[in-house]
């Protein structure tokens, strides 16, 4: 069942009669001096309370004031005409707000199909750094509007950040990682499955180390590049051509290299990891986070906590390509055999991770199962043994933890950047209904409403 913001939200999106009807349509140019949004409850996500009738008064791109109750619109208006500056009420009193969704396990510059495999020797950078844009308009009109992306092959998911910040095209904000690193023949080698002559040597300007020296080289090119984070896969992985889809593929001391480089340069970093003994190199290696984490044991999950280290589950992924593995000819056979083996055991991994009290931030591996479905995860995570509220947190306060970036995104609050979505009724009650974002705004400027973009 589907379920949308009312549909008399529409007609209540008013303005000066200076700025006709037609502004909604022409936001995106810029947002206005002040918005006013009126919502029937709203998700207190920093309080972890659901708070009655509110309104969210929002100046250029971040939020003025969250007052309780309705508000005095025709005294909102005056004072801003009384400065010169533009206003704009939005209705959402048949809704729920909360703060922008954040997914901290991206794909923006790839969605994986049957054709992937050949693809990739039939599109160049700028045919998947163009299909990007699409994917990060989806992601943004699901209601997700920031990312960290965690790996692209050519730096496409760098020049699409760019892009989005200049305003060029719609998207969520971007915290990308570029190429990902790992060793030759890894998870990180795209020329896995190549024919002998055209696989090659690749390096650390490609992301390829095998040794700490390569390491603190791969960083560095990061940095030059324009990075924001790094990605390492210290073990295998299950959309790679290769055999393993768990051993391990860095050494402790590759790892512990990465990292160094990685905090010399303010960057944080995530590791791809399926298997047990990867997972102990990259959490004892001083990573930040754990993406996957398959097949961790309690020795790695209180590990994991010990250090104080992240875990993203990316449940709707492991679903995803279980699901797929059965299709024949979807993906190559040892991939199948790898989606198989590893896909349905992640759901029950994260509900002993969450168990064991390790921190979780939202991330859904966007890109292996088709983007703009990134809130399907919220219910993966219910059924792994997660309150409803919690995997809300997971995608708001936590994951804007993760990415140093508490008090600008993930909550609704004096200062925040104004990313805001609403949804018909009570997401903790059913959060299904995250699957049908109603309204978006994004750094104060609207990309959906009622259910429809805002072109």
């Amino acid at each position: 069942m589907r379920h949308s913001v009312p549909s008399r939200v529409a007609a209540v999106l008013l303005v000066t009669s200076a700025l006709p009807l037609a502004a909604a349509q022409a936001a995106k140019a810029g947002p206005p001096a002040e918005t006013a949004i009126h919502c029937g409850s709203l998700l207190d996500t920093a309080a972890g309370a659901m708070r009655g009738e509110s309104t969210i008064v929002v100046e250029g791109d971040r939020i003025r004031e969250v007052r309780p109750g309705g508000t005095d619109r025709a005294a909102l208006e005056a004072a801003a005409k009384a400065q010169g500056a533009s206003f704009r009420y939005v209705d959402l009193a048949g809704s729920t707000c909360l703060p922008g969704l954040i997914d901290a396990h991206t794909h923006l510059t790839m969605q994986f199909g049957p054709t992937s495999y050949t693809d990739q020797f039939r599109l160049n950078p700028a045919d998947y750094a163009i299909r990007s844009t699409v994917y990060a308009r989806r992601t943004l009109l699901a209601g997700f509007t920031t990312v960290r992306d965690l790996a692209d092959r050519d730096n496409e998911s760098i020049a699409l950040r760019n892009a989005v910040n200049a305003g060029l095209v719609p998207g969520p904000r971007i915290f990308t990682a570029g190429r990902p690193i790992g060793s030759t023949g890894g998870h990180a080698d795209f020329t896995d499955g190549y024919r002998l002559d055209l696989e090659g040597d690749p390096g650390p300007m490609a992301g390829i180390i095998d040794s700490p020296a390569d390491a603190w080289k791969a960083v560095r090119q990061h940095y030059k590049d324009g990075a924001d984070l790094i990605k390492i896969m210290p073990s295998g992985g299950v959309l790679d051509e290769s055999r393993s889809g768990d051993n391990p593929q860095m050494t402790v001391a590759e790892i512990e290299a990465v990292v160094a480089a990685a905090h010399d340069y303010g960057f944080t970093v995530a590791a791809h990891a399926h298997g047990a003994e990867a997972i102990r190199r990259a959490v004892i290696g001083g990573v930040d986070s754990i993406e996957h984490g398959t097949f961790a044991d309690d020795a790695d999950i209180a590990l994991m906590k010990a250090h104080g280290t992240w875990f993203v589950p990316t449940i709707i992924a492991g679903e995803f390509v279980a699901e797929k593995a059965a299709v024949p000819g979807y993906y190559p056979p040892q991939v199948a055999a790898k989606a198989a083996a590893i896909g349905p055991k992640i759901l029950a991994t994260a509900g002993r991770v969450y168990r064991a009290g390790v921190k979780i931030a939202f991330g859904t591996d966007a890109g292996v199962y088709p983007h703009g479905e990134n809130a399907r995860e919220f219910a993966l995570m219910v059924q792994a043994g997660m309150p409803p509220l919690f995997a809300i947190q997971a995608a708001t306060t936590h994951a804007a933890e993760l990415l140093r970036q508490q008090g600008n995104i993930g909550v609704i609050a004096a200062g925040a950047y104004a990313d805001i979505i609403a949804v018909a009724g009570d997401p903790l009650a059913d959060v299904a209904r995250l699957q049908d974002v109603g309204f978006v705004m994004k750094g104060g400027t609207v990309y959906k409403l009622d259910g429809r973009p805002v072109e």
